[in-house]
């Protein structure tokens, strides 16, 4: 796993991969305002969005409606499987396990995320589906890129009601946490 230092990157690459993953961040936000843990990732070919998605869970009752399945979905309508290959996802939160296995069976290029999935990480948070050896070609994986927007995105969530959560929670009583820890102490698992 790499973690991504803005301030060690030169001003254009930066610049680069924070424009679209601003682009993420605004599909998790779209998510957020329709009660859906906000996630949210595009999907990137030759310096142009081609797919675009944010979770869609609650909406549908369907757990495997997280955004990256979202927008694959909308990139096979329109273009053959390959083009994947040829594809960099940014999303703001870690893949999970089974998405970080479809996309790395897919062939998806690389993936640069915001903040790490310390429940169900597949790239690194908890497993390393991205690079396990027995399986396909591994995929690079950048974490970081706006992490604190991330992280703050999902608290917004997680502190109100979710009423198509299996078991929900009362969160009357919560209240929103505005500290980020640094990242040393969530580094992903070895």
């Amino acid at each position: 796993m790499k973690t991504i230092k803005t301030a060690a990157m030169d001003a254009d690459t930066r610049a680069y991969h924070e424009r679209f993953m601003r682009d993420a961040i605004a599909m998790a936000e779209l998510a957020l305002k329709s009660d859906e843990t906000p996630v949210g990732c595009v999907f990137v070919k030759d310096g142009e969005i081609i797919g675009r998605g944010g979770n869609e869970t609650n909406r549908t009752l369907n757990g495997t409606r997280h955004a990256e399945f979202v927008a694959i979905a909308g990139i096979l309508e329109k273009n053959p499987m390959g083009v994947l290959k040829e594809t960099d996802l940014y999303v703001t939160v870690e893949p999970c396990v089974m998405c970080a296995s479809m996309l790395r069976q897919y062939g998806v290029r690389a993936v640069y995320f915001g903040c790490w999935n310390e429940r169900f990480g597949g790239t690194g948070g908890v497993l390393n589906i991205h690079s396990d050896p027995s399986v396909d070609t591994p995929m690079p994986v950048y974490g970081g890129i706006f992490r604190e927007e991330a992280i703050m995105l999902l608290r917004k969530f997680y502190v109100q009601e979710n009423e198509k959560a299996p078991e929900p929670k009362q969160k009357k009583t919560r209240e929103l946490k505005t500290e980020i820890a640094p990242t040393d102490i969530h580094a992903p698992k070895s």
